[in-house]
């Protein structure tokens, strides 16, 4: 019953959640708060998925910024090459990303600790290369996107592009929470704990992580497929930027990992911070005051944000909440 209870609570949220979003396009005149928005959005998405397998499995994975990039590039050649709407290129990015997550983690799962970080990295750096020679996609100098007419409800396709990033953030949370209730999360905290154990009574480790690999690349992937159409631009080094992968780590070990709902908080926490210092003061300092919160928050609160809250509200990491 306190289960149910949970989870009707959750999907209550999440309704009213998309409700208000969908109001807020129709009612707010000014764009700013939808192109700032939809990066806040992002990161919570990009800290969700990251923490499927860097949090819940303990594979620290620096190869966001891979997945995001294929998620673009695969919107962008399915969109020069078809003309297919965002959906659709959200969708095959997402089947890319996870057909990309299980050939990776095949070969590198097996790899522990910082090798797997390592080989990640390396990863990145091959898909970048592959991208900067590929001439249909621009190549290294980019490419520009016309958008397509926005659909209705929307009167522009900046607050279209604001809600399905809503959509994606939604689909991520829900993922991640439906996996730490659930066999795979438990499994994939045991293995975290101590994977020869696990291993020793019968988890089955490769076939967990494979799982959470897959998912984390499909999640990170769609949510970068829209990045193209709301910058209408593309390009290798701003896709494949590094940025990516340490602002989702960063965003989900200030939040905290031991628990689906510390990635959102650290997202929301950083994002807000940086679209705030970019306004006032400059984009520059953005990797100055992510470096600074996450090594406070790594001396201060090794626990993240959910490891100061959990004693006033007993979330656990296996819990229901």
């Amino acid at each position: 019953m306190n289960k149910r209870s949970h989870s009707i609570a959750f999907w209550a949220a999440v309704a009213v959640f998309l409700v208000a979003v969908l109001t807020m396009t129709q009612i707010v005149r000014n764009e700013y708060p939808f192109f700032a928005g939809y990066v806040i959005l992002q990161f919570i998405a990009l800290a969700v998925a990251w923490s499927i397998l860097g949090g819940y499995a303990g594979y620290v994975n620096f190869g966001t910024n891979a997945f995001f990039g294929v998620g673009v590039y695969t919107a962008v050649a399915l969109f020069k090459a078809t003309g297919a709407p965002l959906v659709v290129q959200i969708a095959a990015a997402a089947v890319v990303g996870m057909t990309l997550g299980f050939g990776v983690g095949l070969l590198t799962l097996r790899m522990r600790g910082i090798f797997f970080s390592i080989a990640t990295i390396a990863l990145a750096i091959i898909i970048e290369t592959f991208v900067m020679n590929w001439r249909f996609v621009g190549g290294a100098a980019g490419i520009q996107i016309q958008r397509p007419p926005v659909m209705a409800p929307f009167d522009s396709y900046v607050k279209m592009l604001f809600f399905v990033q809503a959509m994606l953030a939604v689909i991520a949370v829900a993922t991640a929470r439906y996996i730490q209730n659930s066999r795979i999360g438990r499994g994939l905290q045991a293995l975290r704990d101590d994977e020869l154990a696990a291993e020793c009574t019968g988890v089955p480790t490769l076939k967990l992580k494979l799982i959470a690999c897959m998912i984390s690349g499909a999640l990170i992937s769609a949510a970068g497929a829209p990045a193209a159409m709301y910058l209408q631009y593309a390009d290798p080094s701003s896709a494949f930027n590094l940025s990516y992968s340490v602002s989702a780590l960063a965003m989900a070990l200030i939040g905290g990992t031991a628990h689906w709902i510390g990635p959102v908080l650290g997202a929301i926490l950083l994002g807000s911070t940086q679209q705030l210092l970019a306004v006032t003061i400059s984009s520059e300092v953005n990797v100055l005051v992510l470096g600074i919160m996450l090594v406070l928050f790594v001396v201060g609160a090794p626990k993240g944000i959910i490891g100061l809250l959990r004693p006033r509200y007993r979330l656990r990491a296996g819990g229901k909440q």
